[in-house]
């Protein structure tokens, strides 16, 4: 099965936004468009993005200031920035905001490429687009869960999986269930809210004996997962 991973071009830049996403479309990337950092934060609330292009410069909120907020919560999520900005105290206060990696404009696009290629490595999101929890191993494509040493395979429903999933990948992070309805059963949606709580029922029905992670109610915000083993 191909794997699609979701790359976000949070660009003010209108044209050079849609040449990234157009460049990485072509060369086997889902692109998601961002037009700032808000913008960004917005779009990371609905989707599942496994890695960001972030300009520096950029209204509301720029790209230092995305980074920042996206580690304070929890997001380990690899982030590449592209900026005209090439001084080395502009690079340093990248890197000490959270930032990956680092380019300079006007940039190769092929090297580029190469760039989130590795981080996508080094972030040890593996080819099968995985998910790994000390015996516990999701897999996105496959929409199966792994469980124990002898590696008992379960395959759950595709919103079940989802909400795993989304779950896992923010250790600690709590989701209210607006954010979760959103991100996985779409905006549009007319089911209600309360349908979040059965499938993480269901979830905890399936899991209760999982010695890897919980899935933690907190009360009058939403849920959240909590991460048991390195």
């Amino acid at each position: 099965m191909i794997v699609v991973f979701r790359i976000l071009v949070a660009e003010d830049d209108q044209t050079l936004r849609r040449v990234l996403c157009a460049f990485l479309s072509r060369n086997g990337y889902s692109a998601l468009q961002a037009s700032d950092g808000q913008d960004a934060l917005d779009v990371l609330e609905r989707e599942h993005v496994d890695l960001i292009i972030s300009d520096v410069m950029m209204p509301r909120m720029d790209g230092y200031e995305l980074i920042r907020e996206l580690r304070d919560a929890g997001y380990t999520i690899p982030v590449l920035i592209v900026t005209v900005k090439e001084n080395f105290e502009d690079k340093e206060k990248g890197f000490l905001a959270g930032a990956d990696d680092y380019m300079v404009k006007p940039i190769d696009m092929n090297e580029m490429l190469l760039r989130v290629g590795a981080l996508l490595r080094r972030a040890k999101i593996s080819n099968e687009h995985r998910l790994t929890l000390g015996s516990t191993v999701l897999d996105y494509d496959s929409l199966t869960v792994t469980t124990g040493t002898e590696e008992a395979v379960m395959q759950l429903p595709q919103k079940e999986f989802y909400l795993l999933f989304k779950l896992l990948s923010y250790n600690g992070k709590i989701f209210t269930r607006a954010q979760l309805m959103d991100e996985i059963w779409g905006i549009d949606s007319e089911t209600d809210e309360r349908t979040v709580d059965v499938h993480i029922n269901r979830l905890r029905d399936r899991f209760r004996d999982n010695p890897d992670f919980s899935l933690v109610t907190v009360r009058g915000l939403g849920y959240k997962a909590v991460k048991t083993v390195e």
